[in-house]
């Protein structure tokens, strides 16, 4: 049997949206030397490299962006889905923007990827200080998961889940990241998935449901890279 050790990004190889620790990139880019290692995350593939930097991103074995939408291997693109957000479903967020009690607007509110969009009341253009009074917020208010479970009862084939800090992703039902299961051989695979959103209303739920369900391997639900690091280091080296 193999490990394949897979990572969502944000909240769990860095914080949110910003780049990796130095010292752990040194770290995690000898872990990818002696490990199968994978990444798993709803940005697109120029904010992972911006993120993590391109030694990392050539270093693993296969990066899964946008949920597993759109894949790249050594820096080349080897799959993207061509789904688009309905145009009703646009609609509908846009008017749940306009009905929001938060009342900064940074602009970049649907952002489009390959297979998903992300959505944001804020919106992506937000410093990290205005992303910091959305998180405040959210957090009283829960906004995030309320706007969730409207869409999801009002475009049942759809799926909305809460990504990082302040956004929605948005996809297909199935175009989550429990879909990069298929890419691993069941028998002669264990996969070891670290992520910081595990709970039900989390974008990594999906995959640490199917790999508890179908006993795929195991999912460790971290709290920062700090976390993250501590369970590699006692654990796998």
């Amino acid at each position: 049997m193999v490990y394949r050790f897979v990572f969502d990004v944000d909240g769990t190889l860095t914080p949110s949206r910003q780049e990796i620790d130095k010292k752990f990139h040194d770290w995690f880019l000898d872990f990818t030397k002696e490990n199968y290692v994978y990444l798993v995350t709803g940005s697109d593939y120029p904010k992972t490299k911006e993120q993590l930097g391109n030694k990392l991103c050539m270093a693993v074995e296969r990066v899964y962006n946008c949920s597993g939408c759109d894949v790249y291997e050594k820096g080349k693109n080897v799959f993207t889905t061509k789904w688009k957000l309905p145009q009703e479903a646009r609609t509908w967020l846009n008017n749940t923007l306009d009905k929001s009690g938060f009342v900064l607007r940074t602009g970049l509110h649907i952002e489009d990827r390959p297979g998903m969009v992300n959505f944001s009341i804020v919106g992506r253009n937000a410093t990290l200080g205005e992303r910091k009074f959305y998180v405040k917020y959210d957090t009283k208010h829960n906004e995030r998961n309320k706007i969730a479970k409207a869409f999801n009862t009002k475009f049942p084939n759809l799926m909305a889940v809460v990504g990082g800090e302040t956004g929605i992703d948005i996809f297909q039902k199935g175009s989550d990241k429990s879909q990069i299961v298929k890419d691993f051989d069941p028998k002669n695979d264990i996969i070891q998935f670290f992520g910081d959103r595990t709970d039900p209303k989390g974008n990594d739920y999906p995959l640490k449901r199917v790999l508890i369900d179908k006993d795929l391997g195991l999912c460790y639900n971290v709290k920062d890279y700090k976390h993250t690091w501590k369970i590699l280091k006692n654990d796998f080296t």
